[in-house]
């Protein structure tokens, strides 16, 4: 049962919802490696002084990891009440808790000040990031999902996805810049907080901008129906959880699968780098840092391009692109970064996240269409965030695990491709999503399976 399409937003509206969307994901994300980068540098003197260098770092990314095991709690709880309540709220709530986190990161006390209170602090607010994370993801790409222009659904909703590389390139430009002006010792006692502080001006200007946007009309018009549902006497709706596990149990499956190589070369590419390239490649923390920064705007402007091909091409081969593609690559990438020179440390890293991209673009359109409208929100969140456990969680933690027993890259590259390989086999088990219509996507359907693929001319109808 299909309801009548909403009438796509005008230009202005799309483009300020949009903005909304990735903007907000650029603050929650510059939040969430931030402490990534400075976990890589700073935090094993500052929250684990007794331990050698490298078993701080070990144990910094532990506390890193811990933010990921909330992600999947935060799923649950904002897909639900995103499903129920609306998409729009629980994005502002998700803004406030992971921007307050991340300034009190920014006035917390060390190691050196209240002993082991301070990673368990660090530990505690760590998880407060990651749970507002958790929720922010789903939201963010379904706002855009469901308003945009359906012919150009991968290009719009790839958009939010471009926060991650915005947010990767301000956290660590803020820092290269830091470490630039600063000497070590300065940076160590005082200027890492900064960039941490600098968190509660960026959530007020996100706050401002996406307050200015209205809820999605998918979600409105599935809520009108399921109040129709009521006053029928019809049977009450499942829980959002429960429909998804027991009609998209597969979708979801799909999604954690598909996102094991993004997730894991991910944070392999930009997180453990700054302690390969340091620590093995003789690299200064700076020159790792300028070419993540770099590698990071590039990130940022190939992402729309991977999601328009999107849109052409379909969903599941610009993701197979991406997840052979980064396969291919681990041993070259780690042979450029041995070399020790700059130029072929930022290519390694370069290509790595044009890889990373393929996969990362379309997914957004990917698994919005994947979820009937009123367990969306928690299909999509679910599937994202509950891989990120096995996959960008341990990742970094793994490859400095590898590194120390081994001393080489080998294993880690051989645990980046395992990855690519189990990806390859989810996209390839995946149906083609790209011709759905999000509004015949509805629970009223009478498996609650998602809706068939169309041919498309409906949806191109409807965006002219």
């Amino acid at each position: 049962m299909s309801s009548p399409a909403a009438a796509p937003p005008a230009p202005n509206n799309l483009k300020r919802i949009v903005a909304a969307s990735l903007i907000g994901t650029t603050i929650e994300w510059y939040d969430f490696f931030l402490y990534g980068s400075a976990a890589a540098l700073v935090f094993n003197e500052l929250f684990f002084p007794d331990s050698d260098p490298l078993v701080g770092t070990l144990l910094s990314f532990l506390t890193y990891a811990v933010g990921f095991a909330a992600r999947p709690v935060g799923a649950l709880v904002f897909g639900h009440y995103g499903d129920r309540l609306g998409r729009k709220k629980l994005l502002v709530l998700s803004l406030l808790m992971m921007g307050g986190a991340t300034f009190a990161i920014g006035l917390m006390p060390t190691h050196a000040t209240i002993g082991s209170m301070a990673p368990i602090l660090l530990t505690v607010l760590r998880l407060v990031q990651g749970f507002a994370l958790g929720g922010e993801w789903g939201g963010a790409v379904l706002l855009v999902s469901e308003h945009g222009d359906a012919r150009r659904r991968g290009f719009w909703a790839s958009w939010p996805q471009t926060g991650a590389p915005a947010g990767q390139l301000l956290a660590t430009g803020v820092l290269a810049l830091l470490t630039a002006v600063l000497s070590e010792s300065a940076f160590g006692a005082w200027g890492w907080r900064i960039p941490f502080l600098l968190s509660g001006v960026l959530v007020i200007v996100g706050l401002w901008i996406r307050l200015s946007v209205d809820e999605s009309p998918v979600f409105k018009e599935a809520l009108k129906r399921a109040e129709a549902r009521k006053t029928e006497n019809a049977p009450a709706e499942r829980m959002p959880l429960v429909a998804v596990l027991k009609h998209h149990w597969r979708d979801v499956l799909v999604a954690m699968g598909a996102r094991m190589a993004e997730n894991i070369s991910y944070y392999v590419i930009t997180a453990f780098i700054l302690v390969y390239a340091t620590t093995s490649a003789g690299v200064s923390k700076q020159t790792a840092l300028n070419a993540v920064l770099i590698a990071s705007a590039v990130h940022f402007a190939v992402i729309p391009a991977w999601g328009a091909l999107s849109d052409r091409w379909g969903r599941r081969p610009v993701y197979l692109i991406g997840a052979v593609g980064v396969g291919l690559w681990m041993f070259p990438f780690f042979a450029l970064i041995d070399t020790g020179g700059f130029g072929a440390l930022l290519l390694a890293v370069t290509v790595g996240l044009v890889m990373h991209g393929a996969m990362y673009a379309p997914q957004a359109a990917f698994f919005s269409e994947m979820f009937a409208t009123r367990m969306r929100y928690s299909g999509a969140s679910i599937g994202a965030q509950f891989a990120s456990v096995a996959a960008g969680a341990p990742a970094p933690l793994i490859a400095t695990a590898l590194l120390s027993d081994y001393g080489t890259s080998t294993p880690i590259a051989l645990y980046v491709i395992a990855a690519s390989l189990l990806t390859i086999v989810a996209i390839l088990a995946a149906k083609e999503t790209r011709h759905r219509d999000l509004t015949d996507v509805s629970p009223e359907t009478e498996d609650g399976s998602s809706a068939p693929v169309t041919t498309g001319r409906t949806e191109d109808a409807r965006a002219l």
